[in-house]
């Protein structure tokens, strides 16, 4: 085709921009991704990633809830169920007790798993809603008068989540989060290195003492 039939199309067919047309005269589309109406930047999750159907009942249900609600309460737990195991991080009887303190007649809510402590001696009694409970840590609220719930039994006793207390677990206590941060062994960094061995002759060694060449 010559340069006139080209032009010729390039009047008559539609209207595009001089980006969309390289030196040849050739057209360059861009693709986009329809499904998501465009270029979608969004990284924010919309549902859980998890297969649990019984984590979708409950997604379902707090759908309705935020939808028929005006309560944030139940955006907030909505989002919490999206959330990725590492952030439904666990909470431990002993931490939850010391948040509940004065607050015995309100229900702490827990988006993850509430886990026992045994250097707790004495439970108190509490009112927990949770996605799960470990056995131990369950039998132990019950033996002391307290109660459990599920958050389909939170939904009728509070949908608008009305004396509830929303708490969360440590996100950050986890083995992995030790080894993030400056670089180990720089000054005033505390981040653990990844080291296959403990011994003299590894991260105690060379730049850690000075028999060893030098020392930090």
């Amino acid at each position: 085709m010559n340069r006139a039939g080209i032009e010729e199309i390039r009047e008559n067919l539609w209207p595009l921009d001089s980006t969309e047309i390289d030196g040849k005269g050739l057209c360059l589309f861009r693709g986009i991704d329809l499904k998501a109406g465009g270029r979608n930047k969004k990284t924010t999750r919309t549902a859980p990633k998890s297969d649990n159907v019984y984590l979708k009942l409950l997604v379902k249900l707090y759908r309705f809830l935020v939808r028929r609600t005006d309560a944030s309460f139940n955006a907030v737990v909505l989002k919490r169920l999206f959330m990725s195991k590492t952030h439904r991080a666990p909470i431990s009887m002993s931490r939850l007790s010391r948040y509940m303190k004065g607050k015995e007649d309100k229900i702490a809510v827990i988006v993850g798993t509430v886990t026992d402590d045994v250097r707790l001696y004495e439970v108190p009694a509490l009112k927990v809603a949770a996605l799960r409970f470990t056995e131990t840590a369950r039998a132990r609220i019950l033996k002391n008068g307290g109660e459990i719930y599920t958050f389909d039994e939170l939904a009728l006793k509070a949908p608008t989540g009305t004396g509830c207390v929303l708490l969360r677990g440590p996100k950050n206590s986890r083995e992995a989060v030790k080894h993030f941060g400056r670089a180990p062994g720089v000054p005033h960094s505390h981040t653990k290195p990844y080291v296959r061995h403990k011994g003299r002759k590894f991260e105690k060694a060379r730049g850690r003492r000075n028999s060893r060449g030098f020392k930090v």
